[in-house]
């Protein structure tokens, strides 16, 4: 807890890992103007998170980009983001730009905000997860909606990292659906044209597509989210 406090306790680098934890992976100069530092002093940012594992590296030609270490470490950023919210200073009028990240955005890899908790919260209510201490445990009759799909559950419990996790949203304050399976749905949704990303990071819009699907689906119109 120490390393991983002392790693994130800067503010150049918590700028760094918000960006990282988007889901891109970002070279240094890029992080370097993010974090508005030097670049060696980004660099120096960059090794202290690398050897608290919270970062990666990764060559590609001649360049080499960082990226967040996994799902679980953008998760647990997930989790500091909230805990910093309800302990922050009291908050402003939300903002357009604020209530459009609330609405849709992704957590990582998977679906957060409005979008994210609405989906999971009816897949609670028709049986398909149930809710087990802080994961769900997928029903057959989820099994059978997510096939339908096209999703291929096998090779996403084959993953190494959590099946399907209850990660509690920042803003809602209520969980949605991470882990593999959270993250074969979002991939599902940007396959199929149901969501596009916007210019703001991890902000997602829905397109006239991706209504329709949702309404038949879930049951739910983009009005009543």
């Amino acid at each position: 807890m120490v390393t991983i406090g002392m790693a994130i306790g800067s503010p150049a680098r918590a700028v760094m890992l918000d960006a990282l934890v988007q889901g891109q992976a970002l070279t240094a100069t890029e992080l370097a103007r993010v974090a508005r530092v030097a670049p060696a002093t980004a660099s120096m940012h960059l090794e202290k998170l690398s050897r608290a594992g919270l970062v990666v590296r990764e060559r590609h030609g001649r360049h080499r980009y960082f990226r967040i270490a996994g799902p679980e470490v953008a998760e647990a950023l997930e989790v500091l983001a909230r805990l910093g919210a309800e302990r922050g200073a009291p908050r402003p009028r939300p903002s357009r730009d604020l209530q459009s990240i609330r609405r849709a955005r992704l957590c990582y890899d998977h679906f957060a905000g409005e979008l994210g908790v609405a989906i999971t919260s009816i897949m609670v209510d028709r049986g398909w997860l149930v809710p087990e201490d802080r994961d769900f445990r997928l029903a057959a009759s989820g099994d059978d909606f997510f096939a339908g799909l096209g999703i291929d559950l096998d090779a996403a419990r084959a993953k190494r990292r959590m099946f399907a996790r209850q990660c509690l949203d920042w803003s809602e304050r209520r969980p949605h659906l991470a882990g593999s399976l959270g993250a074969a749905l979002a991939e599902h949704a940007f396959d199929d044209g149901w969501v596009k990303r916007t210019t703001r990071p991890r902000e997602v819009a829905i397109t006239p597509h991706g209504e329709a699907a949702l309404e038949r689906l879930f049951g739910f119109s983009l009005s009543s989210i």
